[in-house]
């Protein structure tokens, strides 16, 4: 079990209950009253702590080495996943997975960014961020599920779009571009979700849908904290202040209405249990696709159009 920096508080709690544990296992001591009282102890902490969350600690929370990704989440709500594969022009990106999963009955294509769990599987998945054959992959296998009129879950958890310059010189611009077009136009339910983190045009190359959930403790903005600061300030020293100044929280997405629920997590975040997590977005998500089936495919299309052009608030002179 791994600890942020502002849950050391927490940390200590549950090491003195292991120790307290051990005591009474080596020296055979009734130890329940202490205990009780830790325990007590620790579930006061807890609730003080998580609910008083700033803007940057959420973000800490979102990259949080146990969280759950993409793929935990499809094979926790699904039945029966089959993945598939490249662009069909270049490659297939590692970044990017997707495929037909059977979810409460139904067929439901997942496309969704990937991270690694270790410093092997990170490099291998380029710790999620997607070139151009990814983005091209996630939208041909979306043409895919509209041509077997099944919807699509987006699953976003990527820093960004991979910055590298083979990745511009593939066209990174034009592919998010094409994807934001394209999706537009889809004739299937689209539901998308940032479980994790949403930065930049690399989370928006998968994330125009009919309906957009975040997860209680993500992010969703044009830039990360450490970056704005560095540019703002020419220091990631203030990348606390950055996350505050930028409202990127889930809270502040919907208060802008830039997107359309927030999906609650279990205390202290959807890596202290999974299960639970993958349950609580199953059954959200099973809800809005349903209610979106009832919608004629001509009228979601203009209720999804109308929804982004109807964002940010500006004037024309």
């Amino acid at each position: 079990m791994q600890f942020l920096d502002f849950e050391r508080q927490i940390a200590e709690l549950y090491e003195r209950i292991e120790k307290v544990k051990e005591i009474g296992n080596t020296e055979g001591v009734d130890i329940n009253k202490t205990l009780e009282e830790l325990q007590k102890k620790l579930a006061e902490v807890k609730k003080q702590v998580y609910s008083n969350l700033t803007p940057w600690q959420r973000v800490q929370l979102s990259r949080h080495p146990e969280r759950p990704y993409t793929l935990y989440y499809i094979a926790e709500m699904c039945t029966a996943f089959t993945e598939l594969h490249g662009d069909r022009l270049i490659g297939d990106d590692k970044a990017i997975v997707g495929g037909f999963g059977t979810m409460a009955g139904q067929t439901v294509m997942f496309v969704g960014h990937q991270k690694g769990v270790d410093t092997k599987s990170r490099q291998y998945r380029n710790f999620g961020m997607a070139n151009p054959e990814g983005y091209r992959k996630a939208l041909r296998l979306m043409k895919l599920a509209e041509k077997f009129n099944k919807p699509i879950v987006c699953l976003i958890d990527t820093p960004g779009a991979f910055p590298g310059i083979e990745a511009e010189e593939r066209g990174q611009a034009e592919a998010i571009a094409r994807n934001l077009y394209e999706m537009s136009k889809l004739k299937v339910p689209v539901v998308c979700v940032i479980i994790g983190e949403g930065a930049s045009g690399g989370a928006l190359g998968i994330g125009v849908g009919d309906r957009i959930l975040m997860l209680e403790n993500t992010w969703y903005s044009v830039i990360s904290p450490e970056s704005c600061s560095s540019i703002l300030w020419r220091s990631w020293e203030h990348k606390e202040k950055a996350a505050e100044q930028l409202h990127l929280t889930a809270s502040d997405m919907y208060f802008f209405k830039l997107v359309d629920e927030i999906v609650e997590e279990p205390l202290g975040g959807a890596h202290k249990d999974p299960q639970k997590m993958a349950q609580l977005l199953k059954d959200r998500l099973i809800a809005n696709i349903n209610q979106l089936q009832q919608i004629n495919p001509a009228e979601r299309i203009a209720q999804r159009i109308t929804k982004f052009t109807a964002m940010g608030k500006f004037e024309e002179v």
